[in-house]
């Protein structure tokens, strides 16, 4: 697994030869690449820019689209903003958590959900409102998101 993640990043690492300041957009290739910055990608990016590691991490730290931990395989989002939320979003959220053993901002320990809270997704019409990958699910119920997680396990 090592070799194989060490080869992958070799790769990209190879695309932004001679760019000094080129952090960001290979950081976001590894990103793409692997869905998350796995700690050891960190490393040998500082190595090949010729930084400190905490440089790097610094960079990755300071915007929130970068991600340190391994995401699931699909990626659940419910709306908790005020339409979903006075239509019951946060009994949907609930349910989710009980059924996946999962709290919103975490990864189920199988990886195949993450699951997260969005303000609003704008299908107000349609609360309470979840995503999963991307795929809308509106007028939500706790037993039809029972059903609908089914689908996906």
């Amino acid at each position: 697994m090592q070799e194989r993640l060490e080869e992958r990043l070799h790769g990209l690492l190879t695309q932004f030869e001679g760019q000094n300041g080129a952090v960001i957009p290979l950081l976001q290739k590894v990103q793409e690449t692997f869905g998350y910055l796995p700690r050891e990608t960190i490393a040998q990016v500082a190595k090949f820019f010729k930084v400190s590691e905490s440089e790097i991490f610094g960079v990755a730290t300071f915007y929130a689209q970068f991600r340190f931990t391994r995401p699931g395989d699909h990626a659940i989002k419910v709306c908790l903003g005020t339409a979903c939320h006075v239509r019951g979003g946060t009994q949907i959220m609930g349910t989710i958590e009980r059924e996946l053993e999962v709290k919103s901002g975490g990864t189920t320990k199988d990886y195949k959900f993450g699951l997260d809270r969005v303000a609003c997704f704008g299908s107000c019409a349609l609360a309470p409102v979840l995503v999963i990958d991307d795929k809308v699910y509106g007028r939500l119920t706790t037993s039809k998101v029972k059903e609908i997680i089914a689908k996906y396990q």
